[in-house]
């Protein structure tokens, strides 16, 4: 979509403001934990664009609520592993070798949207010391993203699990990319496969190779799964700018997928 296409399509500029009242009318309180995706584009032409989002998220979840986002860098991994695009094979191994250490603090995130850009670099805001990484601002965000394992990374003590267990919300706007469903793949009972990954990393002051395990993805599965729990009327629906959204509890979804793997892959 280009950016005529999103000032053709939007009859008035989205303001703070006005999204404020968005996030409101579908449900988003003061000192909520909120794990937000997002496709900005969808909105419609936001007057300050992803900082006017981030703020709007940030002034109705208030001081006492915490705000989330995935951010994470695909291509700080196994090049063997990559697919879009592809690498020949002959340059694996230099890529092992050259590719710079992950850096929490500089290492870019890979295709995950403007505002999760633009909330990584925003005062006071944290990251997960992995690939896989997540970002936090607000009141419970350094206990979000600290001690995230190393295997299993959205798995038993991940940023996804902290999220739940402290209540948190999914908010879903103009997409249904849908990471807190990899914490219901991983608590699933169903057979899956482990793959190997690696990313270069600094251990003991010195760039190391990290071997990691993870479950390979079922992301396919995703938008089915999220459409079926819409109709539950455990998720709230409705409009933010032009954005078809969605909210929900995270562990509300989380334990409908977890049986709908074991109902659907078994």
């Amino acid at each position: 979509m280009t950016e005529n296409d999103v000032v053709d399509g939007t009859k008035h500029p989205i303001t703070v403001d006005s999204l404020v009242g968005d996030l409101e009318r579908i449900g988003v309180g003061e000192g909520t934990v909120l794990f937000v995706q997002s496709s900005l584009s969808s909105i419609g032409w936001v007057c300050g664009g992803a900082v006017a989002v981030i703020q709007a998220l940030l002034n109705t979840i208030g001081d006492e609520g915490t705000l989330v986002m995935p951010c994470m860098s695909s291509d700080w991994s196994d090049p063997s592993r990559w697919e879009n695009p592809p690498v020949p094979m002959g340059w694996w191994d230099i890529i092992k070798d050259c590719m710079p250490p992950f850096d929490k603090d500089v290492t870019p995130a890979r295709k995950m949207g403007a505002v999760a850009n633009a909330f990584r670099c925003w005062p006071g805001v944290v990251r997960s010391d992995h690939p896989i990484s997540f970002i936090a601002g607000g009141k419970h965000s350094r206990y979000v993203v600290e001690g995230q394992p190393l295997s299993f990374p959205m798995g038993a003590g991940s940023p996804l699990e902290r999220c739940c267990e402290m209540d948190g919300y999914g908010l879903l706007i103009g997409t249904e990319r849908n990471t807190t469903l990899h914490l219901a793949e991983y608590r699933a009972c169903f057979t899956k496969k482990t793959v190997k990954n690696g990313v270069p990393m600094i251990r003991n002051g010195r760039r190391e190779w990290c071997e990691y395990e993870e479950y390979e993805d079922y992301t396919e599965h995703f938008p089915k799964i999220l459409s079926e729990f819409s109709g539950t009327g455990r998720c709230k629906m409705g409009m933010i700018g032009n954005a078809k959204s969605h909210l929900f509890k995270q562990s509300d979804i989380v334990d409908y997928g977890k049986e709908w793997f074991e109902r659907n892959l078994n």
